[in-house]
């Protein structure tokens, strides 16, 4: 107390600590973390749906399932028996011939570098990847080796070889620890049995099959039948462009949620800044974020969920390198408009690219520089998710992306003119105030996204984040 004392005899202004009680304070308004630029609903364009419905018609194609998943146990690998179904010749096999055929795969364990065919060799197998990750190659023109493609879990190769002895074309190798599913040529002949007549059936269903698909274009649409001429008067072939019987239709999704606030608190305790006008603020805030994660990973709409098998590559040693992104670029080359990719996994490619001296330019949209890769620039998101070691490291996916109905692209999904409307295609309504003087507000957004074409998006996956290099 007598510190106290002497401390105030010797001061000659007013004590800071006192004076504060009389000053107003400057305040922000409230922050929140969790906030990002939602680059993605920015830069899609945005189709306005009638009656909460979008149906995507689309040119009749047959689109075969091109993955066979396994489920890995201690035990070994097993595959569904459905799923074989992928293969061409097996489409209409009876299921009994396909279970069967299902019970019939050993499981093989393969360490990084083992060769499992080898090109040339009498091919005598068809194998599945259970998990892991192997490299198709073949020889070139010059005897160079040439990379075929890279297969992960769920894909396949040698199944010609159940058909004929032929010699392989190509080489497969391990890059990862491996666990394949194998099924050999001579438990196939055994599964169609001794009789000449059921072979000689299966053969003809199956070379029917073949050549049926024989006549389809790359993207299993069936080839256009036209002339070409400098002179003469040939008879004109005669065509027709098949729609899809069943075109998929997508409803608008809704994200909800209900803000309440005492009214006492929204009465005397809103100045100089508004508490509804804030907590309404903030919920709209986390409402868009939730929207944007949904447009990714809903696994009906999301954008992951609607990448066609075909269009998925993976990358071949983790990081994402150059050769992955061009790769990715060969798969979406008509006019593609960005990448997606976690704020990680662009970094993770920026530092591939400085190992490699080909730092990528930068580009500046919406005020903000963005890293490019052959002119398309790498556009953030961190709703992509990262699988394994809390997200500090671990596997991701990179989307490549081309936009717009004019372009046959991918299209955001909203509903203008609902009631209450504060922004397109989300509102916010006044529900009542309950006995308690609590006012409730309904907080919702109406969205989703489609792909008209499937070669509108690609996806790199397998894209490890957590790799640095060592320099000296």
């Amino acid at each position: 107390m007598a510190d106290e004392i002497r401390s105030d005899a010797s001061r000659q202004s007013v004590d800071v600590r006192a004076a504060r009680q009389l000053a107003t304070t400057t305040k922000s308004a409230p922050q929140m973390v969790g906030v990002s630029p939602r680059w993605l609903l920015r830069m899609l364009p945005w189709v306005n749906v009638e009656s909460g419905t979008f149906r995507v018609n689309r040119r009749k194609a047959v689109v075969r399932k091109s993955r066979i998943e396994a489920m890995v146990a201690e035990g070994g690998a097993k595959l569904k028996a459905e799923d074989l179904r992928s293969l061409p010749f097996l489409e209409d096999a009876d299921l009994a011939l396909l279970t069967s055929m299902a019970e019939r795969f050993s499981t093989e364990q393969h360490e990084p570098g083992d060769v499992v065919v080898t090109e040339g060799a009498v091919g005598d197998a068809f194998y599945v990847v259970a998990s892991g990750k192997v490299e198709v190659t073949a020889k070139g023109p010059h005897g160079e080796k040439l990379r075929v493609a890279v297969l992960g879990s769920g894909q396949y190769f040698g199944e010609i070889a159940l058909l004929n002895g032929l010699p392989r074309a190509a080489t497969v190798r391990t890059l990862t620890p491996t666990v394949l599913l194998r099924l050999s040529r001579k438990d196939f002949d055994a599964l169609l049995g001794t009789s000449k007549t059921a072979r000689a059936e299966f053969e003809r269903k199956a070379g029917e099959r073949m050549k049926m698909l024989a006549e389809l274009d790359k993207h299993g649409e069936k080839r256009l039948e036209a002339y070409t001429a400098a002179e003469g008067e040939g008879d004109l072939p005669q065509t027709r462009m098949d729609y899809e019987e069943t075109p998929r239709e997508l409803p608008l999704f809704s994200v909800q949620t209900v803000v309440r606030m005492h009214t006492r608190v929204s009465d005397i305790y809103s100045k100089p800044i508004d508490q509804l006008r804030e907590q309404l603020r903030l919920s709209v805030e986390g409402i868009k974020e939730r929207q944007e994660w949904e447009m990714v990973n809903n696994p009906s709409f999301g954008l992951l969920a609607q990448t066609e098998p075909y269009m998925r590559a993976r990358t071949r040693s983790g990081p994402p390198t150059p050769d992955d992104m061009d790769e990715l670029l060969a798969r979406v080359w008509k006019k593609p408009a960005f990448f997606l990719a976690h704020p990680r996994a662009i970094a993770a490619f920026g530092r591939e690219c400085t190992r490699r001296g080909v730092p990528p330019p930068t580009l500046n949209l919406f005020g903000s520089p963005f890293l490019t890769w052959r002119g398309v620039p790498l556009v953030p998101c961190d709703k992509l998710a990262i699988e394994g070691h809390g997200g500090a490291t671990g596997t991701t996916s990179i989307l490549l992306v081309r936009v717009g109905e004019a372009e046959q692209g991918v299209v955001g999904l909203h509903q203008t003119g609902i009631p209450g409307e504060q922004s397109p295609s989300l509102s916010v309504r006044f529900m009542g105030i309950n006995t308690k003087a609590v006012a409730s507000y309904l907080v919702t957004t109406y969205f989703s996204t489609a792909v008209l074409t499937p070669d509108a998006l690609g996806v790199l996956d397998g894209v490890e984040i957590g790799y640095y290099h060592e320099y000296a």
